[in-house]
């Protein structure tokens, strides 16, 4: 098996084993440019291949996400097929059996050093019960489990967010806001390296570079999240025995609907503010 090398600039890994999602949130940043989730998905099997490839840094851990991550009917298998030197990330509504999980996943699956949880959990006040999913974070957080609460910071939950961050801080729960992404009565939210790219009428060309590794249900690794959630432009497959990463500087057409996730700035897997998942350069009125 060949081994898939990341620049050393890659600040993510981000395994979408699944687009489906459990539940409907009007603000998921999912939708937010466009998303085609009927996909193939790789089995167990090959998503095991896939991941036991990426020849990641020991403080990058690989991020097992979607939609809703445990939807795939292989999510355990999966979990426990990873080979046990790599570090995971899961990114989860926890809306699955945790009784099965903790008793077929070790906490040692989760275990990394770095300055946030390796389990974070949305919580969500649309579609979501807050005594509930608190209940289910402090059942794995007792037994030995890095994970914590995070919430949208979206307008309308002001109240919510307190409620929440209150009973975190009484059961001693690890909580962090998110910041909403997206338009909400006519304003833009959210902080961007690149103001124009998003939300935008006008589409542009330019010339874009990720730091991010972002691997779709059906093994296609895309360069960033709008081509990936609309199936458009893959760089290949992850299991291609000769697909390596080639970290150049391509030219898009879609700069204008950027999706917020690209070019928002943000903390990196050390917590230090100012990232951004994307380089964009030479950005111009597209050629007729």
């Amino acid at each position: 098996m060949v081994l898939i090398n990341l620049p050393e600039h890659y600040n993510y890994i981000a395994i979408f084993l699944t687009l489906n999602c459990n539940l409907t949130c009007s603000y998921c940043i999912n939708h937010t440019v466009g998303l085609n989730s009927k996909r193939r998905h790789l089995n167990a099997d090959e998503w095991i291949t896939a991941i036991n490839r990426i020849n990641s840094f020991n403080d990058l851990p690989i991020s097992l996400q979607g939609g809703e991550p445990s939807m795939h009917s292989g999510f355990l298998k999966i979990l426990n097929g990873i080979n046990a030197e790599k570090k995971i990330d899961l990114l989860t509504n926890l809306q699955f059996d945790l009784n099965k999980f903790t008793n077929t996943i070790s906490n040692k699956k989760f275990s990394r050093d770095l300055p946030y949880p390796s389990i974070r959990v949305s919580y969500h006040p649309e579609t979501m019960e807050l005594n509930n999913i608190v209940d289910k974070v402090k059942f794995l957080h007792d037994k030995g489990y890095s994970v914590g609460i995070f919430i949208v910071d979206h307008p309308e939950s002001s109240s919510q967010i307190s409620k929440a961050q209150e009973l975190c801080q009484k059961h001693n729960l690890f909580f962090k806001t998110k910041d909403f992404l997206g338009e909400h009565k006519n304003k833009k939210y959210g902080q961007y390296h690149y103001q124009d790219s998003v939300f935008s009428s006008v589409l542009k060309d330019c010339l874009c570079k990720t730091s991010e590794l972002l691997i779709s249900p059906e093994g296609d690794v895309f360069r960033c999240h709008h081509d990936l959630y609309n199936k458009i432009l893959p760089q290949g497959s992850i299991l291609n025995e000769n697909f390596k990463i080639d970290d150049l500087f391509k030219p898009c057409q879609f700069y204008g609907k950027c999706n917020p996730c690209d070019v928002k700035l943000k903390n990196n897997r050390f917590q230090e503010f100012g990232h951004c998942s994307v380089e964009i350069k030479d950005v111009r009125e597209p050629h007729i």
